[in-house]
């Protein structure tokens, strides 16, 4: 794994004033937060994250799911934005930099970056399940197996998570301000994304469609390391800091 900047990449990104950033489980990852599937410990051992991340398992029982979000959020609100997420923040004051995650968690934005688009939703934006209508929750400091769910102040309907489950539509708006982001930029960074979730994973390839080289930074190969114009083995919250010092 290298830690030093391949020429190219210190190219690409010198030239750039324009920097659009695909950000994936690995970068939360370096901040203690388990990838989706990794996720599973003490009473959520038993339980299969695609029996919890799906409408049907919603519909099924809405207080099982309901309280394992409410664990999940739990988890990041105790982890802290690693040196990658900083360098982003600090990055933006020197060149455009849209960042684009499919991460459902705030560690970009509270190290100070805005993010353009969490193509998958949020784990802090909850909203009804019926009418659609952002919801304001409580952080949970009692944390159970189950958990009713709070009721919506409009329609009265059950306040769901604001994240994409499996088998449902990605937002409309975010995933257009995500397409347009990776079109128009000087050169796409991907950081720590497997590449295996589509539509977000499609993204390098309309970067590439629309002539924006893709540099691909993570510490192992991926589905995605066939896609890419350039790839840097490193992690991002080794590899960040030393791009945005080079500027």
């Amino acid at each position: 794994m290298r830690s030093d900047i391949p020429h190219h990449v210190t190219s690409l990104v010198a030239d750039a004033s324009r920097i659009a950033v695909l950000t994936g489980a690995g970068m939360s990852a370096e901040s203690g937060v388990p990838t989706f599937r990794d996720a599973q410990s003490g009473l959520w051992k038993q339980y299969d994250v695609m029996h919890l991340a799906t409408p049907e398992a919603w519909q099924a029982d809405a207080d099982l799911v309901w309280a394992w979000y409410q664990w999940r959020a739990t988890l990041v609100r105790q982890a802290q934005p690693n040196p990658g997420h900083v360098a982003l923040a600090d990055w933006n004051s020197t060149a455009e930099i849209t960042i684009v995650t499919q991460n459902v968690d705030d560690l970009h934005e509270r190290a100070g970056s805005t993010v353009a688009a969490h193509v998958h939703g949020s784990l802090y934006e909850p909203r009804c399940s019926d009418c659609g209508q952002p919801a304001d929750v409580d952080p949970q400091t009692e944390l159970a197996h189950r958990m009713p769910p709070p009721h919506c102040t409009v329609c009265d309907g059950l306040v769901r998570p604001g994240v994409v489950w499996f088998g449902e539509s990605l937002p409309t708006e975010p995933w257009d301000r995500a397409l347009a982001a990776v079109a128009a930029c000087d050169v796409l960074l991907v950081v720590g994304t497997s590449g295996v979730v589509y539509p977000a994973a499609g993204l390098p390839s309309v970067a590439r469609a629309a002539g924006v080289p893709v540099v691909e930074i993570n510490p192992t190969d991926t589905d995605l390391t066939d896609q890419v114009d350039y790839s840097w083995r490193a992690t991002a919250a080794t590899a960040l800091p030393l791009l945005v010092a080079q500027r």
